[in-house]
């Protein structure tokens, strides 16, 4: 944005390297700009070229369009606040230098250029019509990373941003509201911490304690409205669902690491590694796609430590609850979700072609 012909540009499209953008996308998205002066962003949909490679891309695909079509489509049509994906989206120049311009003080540089954009007074626009075509990651270890990344810059900025939020004069104290307890607090902050400690510690260790009682109500609410709302986007992934559940289960543990990282500015907290991609663009019938292919020596790097410590963890819950039998029988369910750590330990995900 600093040579000479990119000043004199009143707009700025954004692709990160392997997105492929239609001929007629410029077509399809500037008018929204050109016609609305106080429009800042239009944010287009992701499309994936390899979606079905795995379990881990289909999984991947599920969270992506409850993002779009929940969180993102909803937010612009009730003219809430939504962030920008960083890739895939138009900005109007005049609005990025208003906003102060890109700062890298976080991992989320797009996010933080949207709040701050919408403190002063700039609006967004979703076009969901208009889809632009990337790539997943295919490995457990770059997805780990990518998750990482987004979570902890996301906490982070939480900390950096919350006074200027409340100090802001453009925005309504509603939307203030919305984008300091919602947006930052429940799901960055709360929603990873719930999960991960009500699921993968205070339940299991509740089968040992025989004064601890959770009913069965309170553990199955929470994943039930999950597979709900997300099943109603993806009706033809409704049979991944459980394992879709499973998988979060144990990313919530990568996402609370990341969150408590970026509060307390640990010293991973603004580590940028960069997502690995394929950069093979297979058609959707080719099942075979060329996966990355892990340089790994040793013992401590062929497996994911943290994630086969707490499979045993479970597994022995599960076991204690199989044989004493107390108030709740939660072994199944404690069976599975070891069972999904002890996988993704191994990295037993992300390597075959999915057969569901």
């Amino acid at each position: 944005m600093e040579w000479d012909y990119a000043k004199q540009c009143e707009y700025i499209a954004l692709f990160d390297a392997d997105y492929q953008p239609e001929p007629d996308f410029l077509l399809r998205t500037v008018p929204f700009l050109v016609h609305n002066s106080n429009v800042a962003l239009v944010q287009a949909r992701w499309v994936f070229v390899n979606d079905r490679a795995s379990l881990l891309t289909r999984i991947q695909k599920t969270f992506l369009d409850y993002h779009f079509k929940v969180e993102q489509e909803a937010g612009s049509a009730t003219f809430s606040f939504f962030s920008f994906n960083g890739t895939a989206g138009v900005w109007r120049r005049e609005a990025i230098n208003d906003a102060g311009g890109w700062k890298d003080r976080t991992t989320v540089e797009d996010m933080d250029l949207a709040v701050r954009a919408t403190l002063k007074g700039w609006k967004f626009v979703y076009a969901g019509d208009v889809k632009v075509k990337s790539e997943l990651p295919s490995t457990y270890e770059a997805y780990c990373r990518q998750q990482f990344r987004w979570a902890c810059g996301s906490a982070n900025l939480f900390r950096k941003m919350t006074w200027e939020v409340l100090v802001a004069k453009q925005v309504s104290p509603l939307k203030k509201f919305y984008m300091i307890y919602s947006f930052f607090l429940l799901r960055r902050v709360v929603a990873p911490t719930v999960a991960f400690v009500l699921y993968n510690i205070i339940i299991p260790l509740s089968v040992m304690i025989p004064e601890v009682f959770l009913p069965v109500w309170g553990v199955a609410y929470i994943p039930t409205a999950l597979t709900v709302v997300t099943a109603i986007r993806n009706p033809e992934n409704l049979h991944i669902m459980p394992l879709w559940i499973l998988f979060e289960s144990v990313m919530s543990m990568h996402r609370l690491k990341a969150a408590v990282a970026g509060l307390l500015e640990l010293s991973e907290f603004n580590q940028w590694i960069v997502t690995q991609k394929v950069g093979n663009h297979v058609a959707e019938e080719n099942c075979e796609v060329p996966l990355l292919q892990k340089a790994r020596k040793g013992f401590r790097n062929r497996v994911n430590v943290p994630e086969i410590g707490f499979s045993v963890f479970l597994f022995t819950c599960a076991s204690y609850n199989l044989v004493l039998h107390g108030k709740t029988s939660y072994f199944i369910n404690l069976y599975l979700q070891g069972l999904a750590f002890f996988l993704l330990g191994i990295n037993c995900i992300g390597t075959t072609c999915c057969c569901f």
